[in-house]
This record gives C-alpha cells, structure tokens and sequence, in this order.
C-alpha cells in the first residue's frame, strides 16, 4: 500500500488511559464534591478559630503603661530651716543658712545650679552644686550669701527668692523657690550688718 496514513502504536507503546476532563456543564463526581465541601468546611472552622482568638486577645484589657515620671519641680520641695552659725554674718564672711530639700518622688533629683535674683550679691552653696538627692529622701544644704556690691544688694527684700536648677530622668527646670517670712527677715537684719555703715 502506497500513501500515508496514521502512526500505528508499536508494542507496549500505547498511552495509558489518561482520565478526560469533565464537560461543561455536567456534575462532578459524588467523591470530587464530598472532598470541596471537606476543604470549604475546615477553611471556614479556621477563620472562625482565628476570628474569636483575636476577639478573645483584643477584648482582655491590656496593662496600662507607666505614667512618666514627675517634672523635677513637681517632686522636690525646698524649705528654709534657720540661719547658720555665725549668721548674721560681715562682708567677709556672708550670711549663712540652712534648707532642706526634700524629693517626695520619681527618680533622684539633681541641683545642677542654685542663685539668687540680686546683683550685688554671691552664692555658694555646701554641699556645691551639682549633687544628687534620692527618691524619698532629703538633703540639708547650707547657703552661703555674700555682698559683692552694697550698692546693688536690697535693703529690705520682700520675697526673696533662690532660683534652682533640677534635673531628672524627665527634665530640667529652673525653679524659683520662695523660702517665706522668716528668710526675708533673717536676710534684712543679714544686709543691714553688711551694708548699714553703707551711704546709699
């Protein structure tokens, strides 16, 4: 025979069935739809597991943070005791006293610097800034004030002042802190020794 025709299969050379593709249009078999179900069934018990974790998670209430600590002006008080030996003191020497700071709370308070708002007049300080006060603690300063300039230093202060510098873990601050009646007596008589020989 002449012409060509189709390629006949040799020996054992024959496909193996291979299964067809569905038609359109037609179900699927009973076991193929049993087995969707199976899949669509345990995606949707997942979500609903994960969906009431989450809701279970995010209904627990959550600790609070820690509130920041206080600015250092909040914590520390500083409070005039009485003036110290020797007070009221002569140009020389100066006018000398005791206060007490005291930190109620947050973390150790630093006194970086301390001042005076007048010209004519000096300060220093034992112990000499900067020093450090713990938490619930106190400390006893003695402050030292000497006339520089007669001329410029107040003849009878009314609210004197000392102006403080604090540092802790949240800030620094210059504070200006009113020592009370006492002080500005005990200041007055101070100055009229260093100074009443004084013309102004």
């Amino acid at each position: 025979m002449s012409g060509i025709g189709p390629v006949e299969p040799g020996e054992e050379t024959r496909a193996r069935d291979v299964p067809r593709s569905r038609p359109r249009g037609r179900p699927a078999p009973r076991h193929d739809r049993h087995r969707h179900r199976q899949a669509v069934l345990a995606s949707v018990a997942a979500l609903v597991v994960l969906t009431g974790g989450g809701y279970l998670y995010a209904s627990r209430p959550q600790p609070r943070p820690a509130p920041p600590p206080p600015h250092p002006s909040q914590a520390v008080d500083l409070v005039y005791l009485a003036p110290a030996a020797g007070s009221p003191g002569t140009p020389d020497d100066g006018f000398g006293f005791t206060v007490l700071l005291s930190v109620r709370s947050g973390p150790p308070v630093t006194v970086t610097r301390l001042t005076q708002p007048y010209d004519g007049l000096s300060v220093t300080s034992s112990p000499a800034a900067p020093f450090r006060t713990k938490s619930h603690s106190t400390r006893k300063i003695v402050v030292t004030l000497r006339v520089t300039e007669c001329e410029k230093a107040p003849r009878n202060p009314g609210l004197p002042f000392l102006d403080v510098t604090l540092r802790n873990a949240r800030a620094i601050e210059a504070h200006s802190f009113i020592l009370g009646k006492r002080y500005a007596q005990d200041l007055s008589r101070a100055l009229e020794v260093a100074c009443g020989n004084d013309s102004r």
